[in-house]
């Protein structure tokens, strides 16, 4: 009976850590400590970000599998970028189970995530990358990050957020890299398993917020609590609490230092708590995010980046089993971008260029060139275009198709 009893325990004390958040990025930070860091910071930087601008960061994600299970479906991906829109934009549905009481400190982020649809070279891309690996488990030593060790190599982290997903070893869900740290480990590593909200997902863990959490960290936020008994996490709004919390506590939830009666935020995004408990991010938190895009800042570079835009593929060949064909809703191809000298713009997909306007802005909306589409294939020099970022249109009214470029 006695040993029954024990087994009992010894269960039901398992079954528990199994369900609990296990976020690796702290001890894969403590690991890295007096390692020879090398800044990840471009040397191009272009500008500052403009009041409430909206950020775009393209996404590749490198899926490692060992068996089918762990070869996650494009959807079950698509769904994890859904989510991450949503919670960075403060559109998440659940957005409304924030307390009364917090509301006022919820913040849009205004941060945009997506698929890259060109690679550094500017050949077409779908943003996903599958690789079979002898690995049956990854521990958080970035061995996932290394072709040579059975993972992946980075893309570029100036212009890229890598995500590996792969299945990670010790019941961690995910890991991140910080400002600051080496280019080539720069991304986050998610759990096959708690990647999106589609498919054969952890319960606690089904709703894409591991990845939501992870990036929060990538972007430079500490878990709530600040990693320390009553700890400080730099934010101004995020109450002081004594330690995570997990599972999916009752409001209020009051801790040994907890300012007032109002408790831990511990709805909040880098809090432990399940999937479904978690709903915003705070205006500090958004300002300590965006602090990172302003010129000097470690991730500037992302408002050169223009990999978010299928046009930016370019229209020459591809090397074959590299990157997939053309898509067929890609109607044109405008490359180099970033620019030197000429600027190509070329109908794709039966896309009728001649005749259209094609016009070219600046970042405060004055014009800065405008001409006519002549052919399907047109070459614009800008070289009197100063270092910059500007928006190219092509039509006018509901057809016209508005783009980023980039001049060196």
């Amino acid at each position: 009976m006695r040993l029954s009893l024990f087994i009992f325990f010894i269960l039901f004390a398992l079954s528990g850590s199994f369900g609990q958040r296990v976020c690796g990025t702290l001890k894969y930070e403590t690991s890295m400590f007096n390692k020879e860091f090398h800044s990840n910071q471009s040397n191009t930087q272009s500008r500052d970000t403009l009041p409430d601008e909206i950020i775009s960061i393209p996404v590749v994600f490198h899926v490692l599998y060992n068996n089918a299970i762990q070869n996650i479906s494009d959807a079950q991906i698509l769904s994890q970028l859904q989510v991450l829109n949503e919670d960075y934009s403060r559109l998440n549905a659940d957005a409304s189970n924030t307390p009364n009481v917090f509301k006022p400190f919820a913040a849009d982020v205004r941060i945009k995530f997506c698929i890259a649809r060109a690679d550094a070279l500017g050949r077409p891309t779908n943003g996903i990358i599958r690789k079979h690996t002898n690995n049956v488990s990854y521990n958080i030593d970035d061995a996932m990050k290394s072709s040579v060790a059975g993972g992946d190599d980075a893309w570029d982290c100036n212009s890229y957020l890598n995500i590996w997903v792969c299945n990670l070893a010790g019941h961690n869900l995910g890991y991140a890299t910080q400002p600051g740290d080496p280019a080539d480990k720069d991304g986050i590593v998610i759990q096959f398993d708690a990647l999106g909200k589609i498919g054969n997902l952890q319960p606690d863990f089904n709703k894409g917020r591991t990845a939501t959490h992870e990036i929060g960290h990538w972007l430079g936020l500490k878990h709530i609590w600040g990693d320390s008994d009553c700890g400080n996490d730099g934010i101004y709004d995020t109450p002081q609490q004594s330690s995570y919390n997990n599972n999916c506590p009752s409001f209020p939830h009051m801790s040994s230092c907890s300012p007032n009666s109002n408790g831990d935020m511990f709805m909040n995004f880098m809090d432990y708590t399940n999937d479904a408990c978690m709903n915003l991010f705070t205006t500090g938190q958004k300002n300590k995010i965006r602090s990172l895009f302003a010129l000097n800042g470690p991730r500037n570079s992302f408002l050169n980046s223009s990999a978010c835009d299928s046009v930016t593929e370019s229209a020459g060949s591809v090397p074959a089993n590299s990157t997939p064909a053309i898509p067929s809703e890609v109607s044109l191809s405008i490359y180099p971008n970033p620019i030197d000298h000429d600027l190509n713009i070329v109908a794709l997909n039966g896309y009728e260029l001649k005749g259209k306007s094609i016009s070219i802005y600046n970042l405060t909306g004055s014009l800065i060139y405008k001409s006519t589409g002549l052919a399907a294939v047109n070459k614009i020099n800008l070289s009197f275009l100063t270092s910059g970022v500007y928006l190219l249109k092509i039509g006018n009214n509901a057809e016209k198709k508005v783009f980023k470029i980039i001049k060196l």
